[in-house]
């Protein structure tokens, strides 16, 4: 992988990471709650969840371009369809809620998980929205702070057909593959935790700031302009094997 290319990674991954998903609203509002040096337990947890989920994805794209060339032209094709609907979705659903509101109804949830009996340690089904803020008030263990951000990263299944749909393009599959996947790791992994601290430490000034006017929708709109570039430039390649 050039340098050059892994730049293009490394910024497309650090603005798209920048948005408010799952594990960002989870170390925004732990950090408001718990503070910054017990939400470190749940950085750790989430990027441990994140790093399962990165690994099987790069096993199965290691597997597949050795065994079955032809799935991986498939698996570039059907990813590139999935990011123009992420990039559409993204432009179309752009500013929709709040940030400081979505925070809350994220930690309601992770909070339902570990409260639905009265017992921290006793999980029951997800009840969204069915606890009050003050719920999340009651200070848990950094075990279960480790263990809730294991948990929220692990629930997102669809960050594996992210990652099979957006790694193939910065990926020379001709080229040693695992060099590569350490490279985009570290690229991934440096970006996630840099927008966990940024939620982390500052979260409720970077929300307010983004709740004003429009900025938080165009924010997620530039990440719907990344993913249907990214899926052009991988259709772009299936076109290309096709005509060799």
């Amino acid at each position: 992988m050039s340098w050059h290319l892994f730049a293009v990674f490394f910024a497309s991954t650090f603005f798209i990471s920048a948005t408010p998903g799952p594990n960002m609203l989870l170390a925004f509002q732990y950090g408001m709650n718990y503070g910054v040096k017990r939400t470190l337990w749940t950085l750790a947890g989430l990027s441990l969840g994140l790093f399962i989920l990165l690994l099987s994805t790069l096993l199965g794209l290691d597997v597949i371009s050795r065994q079955s060339p032809w799935l991986l032209t498939i698996i570039k094709a059907v990813g590139a369809a999935y990011l123009i609907y992420l990039g559409i979705s993204s432009w179309r659903d752009a500013g929709d809620g709040s940030l400081m509101s979505d925070a809350r109804e994220m930690s309601e949830e992770v909070a339902a998980e570990y409260s639905f009996s009265g017992s921290e340690d006793t999980a029951g089904t997800l009840q969204p929205r069915s606890l009050s803020s003050a719920a999340v008030r009651i200070s848990p263990s950094n075990v279960t702070l480790f263990r809730t951000g294991v948990w929220v990263s692990l629930s997102n299944p669809k960050a594996i057909l992210f990652f099979a749909a957006f790694f193939p393009k910065f990926i020379n599959f001709s080229a040693p593959l695992w060099p590569q996947y350490v490279l985009l790791t570290i690229g991934l992994f440096l970006s996630e935790t840099i927008w966990q601290i940024v939620y982390t430490l500052g979260g409720k000034k970077l929300a307010s700031w983004l709740d004003v006017g429009n900025r938080l929708a165009w924010l997620n709109r530039g990440c719907g302009i990344i993913f249907i570039i990214i899926a052009a430039a991988l259709l772009a390649e299936v076109i290309n094997g096709f005509m060799v």
